[in-house]
């Protein structure tokens, strides 16, 4: 879990890029999501709102099905953004990866994979994706995905 600030920073600022481009008329909570590749490639994402709900993606599982749909396979990590629409700065707090899709995760990550929770490039927590899916569906003790 060790990539330094400079990168943390890189990935949160693509995040709030990718939160610009959400669609959410019903909940109105805009979540933007950065995932990094070990080849420095960067794949953004963000919120999908369906009005049947279920149809609705995540911006964390809408960033790793672009890298996934252009052959991508390796991952290293992914920032995590979001607030309602109209929230002020100091009403910004931390957004995590709901259960699916720190079980997509799961699916293609290793329990080390670095999940960044930001409310700015300076203020962020960092935690592995197994602090956060400890007893995840497919992983196995000591192996981490391909």
């Amino acid at each position: 879990m060790s990539m330094d600030q400079k990168t943390y920073a890189n990935l949160i600022r693509q995040a709030w890029e990718a939160r610009k481009m959400a669609y959410a008329p019903y909940s109105g909570f805009l979540v933007g999501a950065a995932l990094l590749t070990p080849d420095g490639s960067v794949y953004r994402g963000c919120n999908i709102e369906n009005a049947a709900f279920s149809p609705t993606n995540c911006a964390e599982r809408t960033a790793f099905f672009k890298a996934l749909s252009e052959g991508k396979r390796h991952f290293s990590a992914i920032a995590v953004v979001g607030g309602m629409r109209e929230c002020k700065e100091d009403e910004i707090d931390y957004v995590y990866p709901c259960g699916v899709c720190r079980q997509v995760m799961a699916e293609f990550c290793g329990e080390e994979f670095v999940i960044v929770a930001a409310i700015s490039p300076e203020d962020y927590r960092v935690h592995s994706l197994k602090e956060l899916l400890p007893e995840a569906f497919g992983f196995r003790e000591g192996e981490a995905k391909p």
